[in-house]
């Protein structure tokens, strides 16, 4: 088993790619301004994983004393031991509030989302091609309520947008294009998180952010 003692209490390893639930993790690092090093795995994945989890699947965030590999308990762990860049709101009822708000968009547009992110070898085009409608068709419905804050239901960037920034920059992979006059509040929207010091520093490239800042 690796040793990670040599860690400060606010340092962290990523082991992450470049799937959606890595993305997300790196950007919950960033705001939260929490040094870490991004152990990038691309396609052949080290014995040491293994070791750190049982599951075998991406990202795996390591502490000095802690290992974590489940999405929402990396936030919450997150969240609760390092109060900079809070994530959710000050009450217990607004807290909750969110949180169901989070659960709500993980299985509703993260769920599609990640049927059209679907690696090739496993890829079906019939259940792609009912995820890509319903998707679009939902943000085309509900973009009017992304006029009303700045960020989601919220004039403060929270846990929702994390969850839905790095779902939102997979758009075009996804072959979904969002029209321009049915959903400005939305796009409006998008460039805010992406303009984010945090999102820019989220993205394993820098020149992939300004390649889709000039298309």
């Amino acid at each position: 088993m690796a040793d990670f003692s040599h860690l400060l209490p606010t340092q962290f390893i990523l082991y992450g790619d470049d799937g959606y639930d890595s993305h997300a993790i790196r950007l919950l690092l960033e705001e939260k301004q929490l040094s870490y090093e991004l152990a990038f795995i691309e396609d052949e994945r080290p014995d040491e994983l293994a070791e750190l989890n049982p599951y075998g699947t991406l990202p795996i965030l390591v502490g000095r004393d802690i290992t974590l590999y489940e999405f929402n308990t990396i936030f919450e762990y997150l969240e609760e031991r390092h109060g900079a860049g809070k994530l959710l709101p000050d009450t217990p009822k607004e807290r909750a509030i969110i949180r169901q708000l989070a659960w709500r968009l993980q299985n509703d547009w993260l769920a599609l989302g990640k049927v059209l992110l679907t690696h090739p070898d496993s890829f079906d085009e019939i259940s792609a091609s009912h995820a890509k409608k319903s998707l679009q068709d939902s943000l085309i419905t509900l973009s009017p309520i992304f006029g009303k804050h700045d960020y989601f239901l919220s004039d403060h960037f929270g846990w929702c947008d994390v969850i839905l920034a790095p779902l939102l920059w997979r758009l075009p992979s996804m072959g979904i294009e969002l029209p321009t006059q049915l959903c400005k509040p939305l796009l409006q929207y998008q460039t805010r998180l992406f303009s984010r010091p945090s999102f820019k520093n989220s993205l394993t490239s820098r020149v992939n952010y300004l390649d889709r800042l000039d298309t």
